[in-house]
């Protein structure tokens, strides 16, 4: 686990193939459990206790676990929880929106140490670009030689066509002819890893959210623009081109009768544009619960049609994969989060379900800040943990050669 490179797990491993696939596996439960007593590891793993105990002084060795009190009381001697160090490993996550990017320093377990923001009325490259330089320098000049060497890379969650060359000059014309991972080669010798910004934030819940309680589970993530990702299996389930889950695309039926995407009718821009056309700042939205509160008149309709094209969608979603739940999240107060999550249970008890088991509707945990976190949580999940999945796809450059 010292290079940061993603390696497919196959039926064909080598000794140290199969070494880290073990250590994926134990650091992967005491981030699912907390602290973990070997024992309770050797049952949960299916592996021998000399093995555990083995890999463990070795995690231990390297900085990645720290020792619990004993545990007394019991019969026999007093067992010695493992947990994993806060700071044995750290990662940077670079979020870059359509109205504003962030940058942030996470520990190993999630804990969020330094987080800076930059915002802006257009996307372009040369911005953002300097946001992440200066930013970089910023967040890494608190860190001491040993906290430097456990960085393990940066993550970057962004919209899908920013890395898709076919769509960039409709999508986002600035970024045309902008070779961004060159770019970033010269920024920084970290590995770079990039995925879309809603699989970024589906990879937040599944670690440090409410996604340890389903094995299987749709993610929706509203934000301006809304997009989603899939767990299958424990895991985040990218798909061959790095894609799946891209919930936003399924189609729905416009105000018109026209065929529409449910970007299109779902996502917060439209209730941004409401506020607009009425001459209110969208900026508004931004400033906590109270002011949600104060602009019910347009927030009630808005959620309303939202839940009403979500219930829709996640019996869409069902009729391809039989998943356990539907976790919905976004960017916006917990108080809507929970009332659009309501709506969505009443509205999806209206619609025809024949053939289909209906999923459970639970509100996601991470909230606003899920992309960000999901972007610093990719060089994590691809060096250190474990991805029960058959294939990974996450792109990661070793920029360091």
């Amino acid at each position: 686990m010292d290079d940061g490179i993603v390696r497919s797990i196959s039926t064909g491993l080598s000794q140290k193939g199969v070494r880290d696939h073990n250590e994926r596996l134990l650091l992967s439960l005491m981030l699912r459990h907390g602290e973990l007593a070997g024992s309770d590891l050797a049952r949960l793993s299916g592996l021998s206790a000399p093995t555990v105990s083995g890999i463990l002084r070795r995690l231990e060795t390297e900085g990645l676990l720290s020792r619990r009190a004993p545990v007394r009381g019991r019969v026999g001697k007093p067992s010695v929880p493992m947990a994993l160090a806060p700071d044995g490993v750290l990662s940077l996550g670079l979020k870059i929106g359509r109205r504003s990017a962030e940058l942030l320093l996470m520990e190993f377990t999630g804990g969020m140490r330094r987080q800076l923001r930059l915002d802006y009325d257009v996307l372009r490259p040369g911005p953002v670009l300097d946001f992440l330089t200066e930013g970089l320098g910023d967040l890494c000049s608190d860190l001491s030689p040993a906290e430097a060497l456990r960085l393990c890379g940066l993550g970057i969650a962004a919209p899908f066509e920013i890395w898709n060359a076919s769509t960039l000059s409709l999508e986002f014309p600035e970024w045309s002819g902008t070779d961004l991972r060159a770019a970033l080669a010269d920024i920084t010798a970290l590995p770079v890893l990039a995925m879309n910004d809603a699989t970024a934030a589906c990879l937040a819940e599944q670690i440090y959210g409410r996604g340890k309680e389903f094995r299987d589970y749709a993610y929706f993530f509203v934000g301006s623009y809304l997009g989603g990702g899939i767990v299958l299996n424990h895991s985040l389930y990218e798909g061959h081109r790095g894609n799946a889950g891209a919930l936003g695309s399924l189609r729905t039926i416009g105000p018109n009768g026209e065929s529409r995407q449910l970007v299109d009718m779902a996502s917060l821009h439209l209730l941004q544009t409401r506020l607009r056309d009425v001459g209110l700042d969208p900026a508004r939205l931004s400033e906590g619960p109270k002011t949600w509160a104060a602009l019910a008149r347009y927030v009630e309709p808005w959620l309303g049609e939202t839940a009403q094209e979500l219930a829709k969608a996640s019996l869409s979603t069902c009729s391809v994969i039989d998943f356990e739940a539907i976790l919905i999240d976004g960017a916006f107060p917990e108080t809507i989060r929970h009332q659009l999550v309501e709506r969505v249970r009443r509205y999806l008890a209206t619609q025809d379900t024949r053939g289909l088991i209906v999923p459970r509707i639970e509100a996601g945990r991470v909230g606003g800040n899920a992309r960000t976190l999901g972007a610093a949580s990719g060089p994590i999940v691809a060096q250190y943990l474990l991805n029960t999945n058959t294939f990974h796809t996450t792109e990661i450059v070793d920029q360091a050669g």
